[in-house]
């Protein structure tokens, strides 16, 4: 479009007077940018992991309550006491007790007046939910099922003085505990009183939560693969690994390395048990949109604690997958609103079923269990040993199977695999700076990689590759968290959940891959720092061909990606270069996105330089909960959300929507939404682009928006953004380029927005 001098000399007079006069400045409005530092955690963590192994976090303690040898002791025997209930019949461990995996293995629990133990019950108060594990409870950031605790201290006091638990008044039980002399005398040591002054029931409830912060699982079968030990999970095992953390099952997203849980109370349509009211779960705390949300509990020592959820509805494992397989509570039938998104629909196999049930056995680990007190200071009966009566282990029978031996030869450092052997089988041999060599043939298994330092590269003779194929039957091409890797030259076919994945792993390259038909991504490396892809061809996917999401410092270069929904995606990431790519025949060609509840809050510094992005015009066929399912078809390059995102020496042409598109995460929103990120794309510069037919005929989502096709759009979220593309059609059809003052882009921004809301 062009403008006369006089023309534009007069627009900006009305804009500097209609925009300033009728549209003042809200510091609502216009959003400034964060420092980086605001996420740099989340890069930290990953930079400190190792492969699979994984800093714990951080115990949650009080400040007031420091641990000492003392006070773990004291607890201890708090713990195994009797003398803490009314009636000095029940202790801590009888709900809670260290054989059977600081649970009860009943499926809800015992309460006031019960005789016996283990699964059987004997008279007795039933309480309306199973006893949790106390197993790395110190990692919780919240206590009970419900999270109506906020520590463990909060947590001790409740059971204790329960009508229908421990039934004792807490100034009763502190009498009863100054007449025993052994305990007077813990107490003040371990909390600098004299004469008694330091044995409080607060002190009582510290000293438990101390003791509590001891029972720590972390040297499992799988932290000793985690560490680096490869034979430390059977194949079984290792492949269960990969049921796990794959797309298909979802399970990681929810039960996070390494303390197989995470601090969110998640709905996930768990069936009341018969003749009971429902149980609201969160929602009797935090208000109905917490309706029968639980605590994501751990899974460590998930064997040992059968039966299972929040009432113990559910026996085994393989139950707990059925339910989860068939769409949690709506597959049971349940009409219940706000079912976690990631609760999908899935199918495995039986093998897959028992793999991941093996895995699921792989995270026991009892080396921290407490000793059991011969006697305690009150003199009453301590708890029985006994032996533990989970019904998952009584189902259970191919538990910690021998490792196999490999049929896979090692030369030096260069391990060669040919056509009938397993590729795992020569990953398990490497060790850092060797090269797993692959010849051509045709594999059908899903590659877990979780060691350092190696390089994995398929042999091309006569112009035929290694190829792996997933037969429509396998979840992923390949799995893994290790770093300095390399993974290069192979053919990826027919996954139905990824084709190569890596996850928090530092320095990471895929070069020479094609990947068709591989599920949801082709190559998908994510939560990365330093990461490659180069000359790598992706089509058929329904999400990203080349997705990159939660990572650092990136370059994807000299890709090819067709056919997909949508062709490369830079997703909450810092630091990309996306150059010299191929993208056409997608339903969108290049994606940069800043996306809510996520573990990076940031999308920042991207650069897509010198790609071709053209006739991204394919119908959209994601899944329909999927975030790119709204991506419209006819998308060039879409920005939504990030900031400081060059676009420059691009051909952008024949995408029928737009050719690129600057939004806000609320840009198809009737009323602005509460996110956990900033949803306003800022700083974004567009420049120097090659632009040609696009827009010439928008998807109906688009029209909807009250948007036309066109060359650009921007949806006037964040008035710093910046074009300089003269003599193309935009929408509005004044953009501010990089050398307007700030005064004529606010002016501007402001006139538009007063404009689009008459």
């Amino acid at each position: 479009m062009k403008i006369s001098l006089v023309l534009k000399l007069i627009l900006i007079f009305t804009l500097l007077v209609f925009g300033f006069v009728y549209f003042p400045v809200s510091s609502l409005e216009i959003d400034k940018l964060e420092p980086f530092e605001l996420t740099g955690s989340h890069f930290s963590l990953i930079e400190a992991s190792h492969n699979l192994y994984r800093p714990f976090p951080k115990m949650i303690t009080r400040s007031s309550n420091p641990m000492t040898p003392e006070k773990t002791e004291l607890g201890r025997l708090l713990y195994f006491d009797p003398v803490l209930s009314g009636d000095n019949d029940i202790s801590c461990a009888h709900c809670h007790h260290p054989d059977l995996g600081f649970s009860d293995n009943r499926d809800i629990s015992m309460g006031k007046g019960g005789k016996g133990l283990g699964k059987a019950r004997s008279g007795g108060t039933i309480i309306r939910r199973g006893s949790p594990t106390i197993w790395n409870v110190a990692y919780n950031h919240r206590q009970f099922w419900d999270g109506r605790a906020l520590d463990l201290e909060d947590q001790a006091q409740s059971p204790i003085q329960h009508k229908d638990e421990m039934a004792q008044n807490s100034e009763e039980l502190i009498e009863e505990l100054r007449a025993l002399p052994e305990y007077v005398q813990s107490f003040d040591q371990s909390f600098g009183g004299e004469g008694g002054s330091g044995l409080t029931f607060q002190n009582l409830t510290y000293a438990i939560a101390a003791f509590e912060r001891t029972i720590t699982s972390q040297n499992s079968r799988f932290d000793q693969y985690a560490r680096g030990n490869q034979a430390a999970l059977n194949s079984s095992e290792q492949r269960g690994l990969n049921v796990f953390r794959s797309l298909k099952t979802r399970c990681f997203e929810c039960h996070n390395f390494p303390t197989f849980a995470n601090p969110d109370f998640k709905i996930i349509g768990v069936p009341d048990i018969s003749n009971t009211d429902p149980d609201l779960g969160r929602g009797e705390i935090d208000g109905k949109a917490y309706n029968r949300a639980f605590k994501v509990p751990t899974l460590r020592n998930i064997a040992l604690t059968a039966p299972y959820m929040h009432n113990g509805v559910f026996q085994t494992l393989e139950e707990v997958i059925d339910f989860y397989a068939q769409g949690g509570g709506r597959g049971q039938g349940l009409d219940i609103p706000n079912i976690d998104d990631k609760i999908r629909k899935f199918k495995l196999s039986p093998n897959e079923r028992s793999d991941l049930v093996a895995f699921l056995h792989s995270l026991t680990d009892e080396s921290a269990k407490p000793k059991f007190p011969d006697t305690v200071p009150s003199g009453l009966p301590v708890v029985p040993r006994l032996t533990n009566q989970s019904s998952e282990l009584v189902a259970f029978h191919q538990y910690a199977k021998p490792y196999p031996r490999s049929r896979v030869k090692k030369v030096g450092r260069t391990i060669t695999v040919s056509d009938g052997q397993s590729i795992q089988d020569g990953i398990n041999l490497a060790v850092s700076g060797d090269l797993v060599k692959v010849m051509p043939g045709r594999y059908h298994e899903t590659l877990s990689v979780d060691i350092s330092g190696i390089t994995i590269q398929g042999i091309e003779i006569a112009g035929k590759k290694p190829v792996l194929d997933g037969k429509k039957i396998l979840s992923d091409g390949l799995v893994g968290s290790g770093s300095n890797l390399e993974i290069r030259n192979f053919n990826v076919v027919n996954y139905t959940a990824n084709g190569l994945m890596i996850n928090g792993a530092l320095n990471v390259k895929f070069i020479d891959i094609y990947c068709e038909n591989t599920g949801l991504y082709g190559v998908y490396p994510v939560e990365c720092v330093g990461v490659t892809v180069e000359r790598c061809t992706v089509t058929g996917v329904r999400d990203a061909g080349i997705y990159v999401g939660q990572s650092k410092d990136i370059v994807v270069r000299d890709c090819i990606v067709y056919g997909n929904v949508t062709g490369i995606e830079i997703e909450n990431s810092v630091g990309a270069i996306v150059e010299n790519n191929d993208a056409y025949n997608n339903a969108g060609g290049i994606l940069v996105f800043l996306l809510p509840n996520n573990p990076s809050k940031i999308s920042r510094d991207c650069k897509v330089i010198g790609n071709r992005v053209h006739n991204n015009n394919h119908e959209n066929f994601a899944d329909p909960n999927s975030a790119v399912s709204g991506v419209p078809s006819g998308t060039g390059i879409l920005i939504m959300g990030a900031d400081e995102v060059e676009v420059a020496q691009n051909e952008i042409q024949g995408n029928n929507s737009y050719g690129i598109a600057i939004v806000s995460l609320d840009v198809d929103n009737q009323e602005p939404t509460s996110y956990d990120v900033d949803p306003v794309p800022q700083s974004c510069w567009v420049h120097e682009n090659t632009m040609k037919n696009n827009g010439l005929d928008p998807d109906p989502s688009v029209l909807k928006l009250g948007l036309p096709g066109a060359d650009l759009l921007w949806d006037l979220s964040g008035y710093d953004n910046s074009w300089d593309q003269p003599n193309v059609r935009s929408m509005p059809p004044i953009l501010p380029n990089k050398s307007w003052p700030d005064i004529l882009r606010r002016a501007n921004w402001r006139l538009w927005k007063v404009l689009s809301s008459v």
